[in-house]
């Protein structure tokens, strides 16, 4: 599938270039020019990987607000290619393998509820 290159360059951006300068910024605020360059001082295999772990945490912030103000803006929507996949019939073991599984889960839950506390909210009772 053919790529769009302006979706790209956002992509890239928003991934990999965003990080790396909100880190480089940060640095910089905390000790200047200095903290900056050393990132590139030769300590680091892979100065720019290190940069883009350390700037992923605020990025990720703006990108999610970027989000609120308009969805897709921040976190850009990846195009994918969906197709129809044929059903394989499912045999009578199968289904009562899955009535059987979805009996103890069932259970289960009941049995949690009956533990909760009963001032504590439950969500099938939310208004």
């Amino acid at each position: 599938m053919a790529t769009d290159p302006l979706d790209a360059l956002r992509l890239t951006l928003m991934q990999d270039l965003l990080p790396v300068g909100m880190a480089m910024v940060e640095r910089a605020r905390k000790g200047g020019p200095r903290e900056v360059l050393a990132a590139f001082d030769g300590n680091s295999a892979d100065p720019l990987g290190q940069l883009r772990e350390e700037g992923e945490p605020i990025a990720s912030q703006m990108r999610e607000g970027l989000d609120r103000l308009s969805p897709g803006l921040g976190n850009p929507v990846m195009k994918v290619e969906v197709r129809d996949v044929a059903a394989e019939p499912s045999s009578p073991a199968d289904a009562q393998e899955l009535s059987e599984a979805l009996q103890r889960i069932a259970s289960r839950l009941e049995e949690l509820q009956r533990q909760l506390p009963p001032s504590a909210e439950r969500p099938d009772r939310a208004n």
